[in-house]
């Protein structure tokens, strides 16, 4: 997998913790700062590179096992992450943030924990595909702190325009991903 495939990742698995810090920024409106903004964009950004590197550790000590149907493996997660994204994008419709100003960390916590949770299989799914996880990580964590806090600026600015948008975007990305790697593992690519 290349550093092209592991962006484009990073990308999807971005799009839940977009749309947690685009309904923040909604929540909060004007009152959320910089300050609050950067915290926000942090758990999510921090979260998503910590969840992907627990799963490669997970999926290295059961990478002798399953070597035959690895990409077998990584085309189930990523459709299954991916089709869980698109259906959430159908049946939700409320943003996952309260009202207050500043971000409460145990509030923080528990989104960062719940937007990351696909990246935990992305990293078992790493595993099976030997991909170097410190750039992986770097690259996924980066990539959701840049997103993210995009997400509350836009939030404030946009309200909820994008939030559906982007969450079906990043399940459709995954799903394409999953299909290109079983493809390419068949010989058809």
């Amino acid at each position: 997998m290349g550093i092209l495939e592991i962006i484009v990742i990073a990308v999807g698995l971005s799009m839940d913790a977009f749309a947690a810090a685009l309904c923040r920024g909604m929540a909060g409106k004007s009152n959320v700062n910089l300050r609050s903004a950067l915290i926000i964009a942090l758990f999510f950004g921090g979260f998503q590179a910590l969840m992907p590197l627990t799963g490669w550790l997970l999926g290295r000590q059961f990478e002798q096992y399953i070597k035959n149907v690895d990409h077998w493996i990584a085309f189930g997660l990523l459709l299954f992450i991916g089709g869980k994204m698109i259906v959430e994008v159908v049946n939700k419709d409320r943003c996952p943030a309260d009202s207050a100003s500043e971000p409460e960390l145990k509030m923080l916590f528990l989104l960062a924990v719940a937007t990351s949770i696909d990246a935990l299989a992305a990293g078992v799914t790493f595993a099976f595909l030997s991909v170097s996880i410190l750039p992986a990580v770097l690259i996924i964590g980066v990539t959701t702190f840049v997103i993210s806090l995009a997400g509350v600026f836009l939030g404030m600015r946009f309200g909820a325009r994008f939030k559906t948008k982007a969450e079906l975007l990043g399940g459709i990305v995954l799903i394409l991903i999953g299909t290109k790697i079983l493809l390419e593992h068949l010989g058809v690519l």
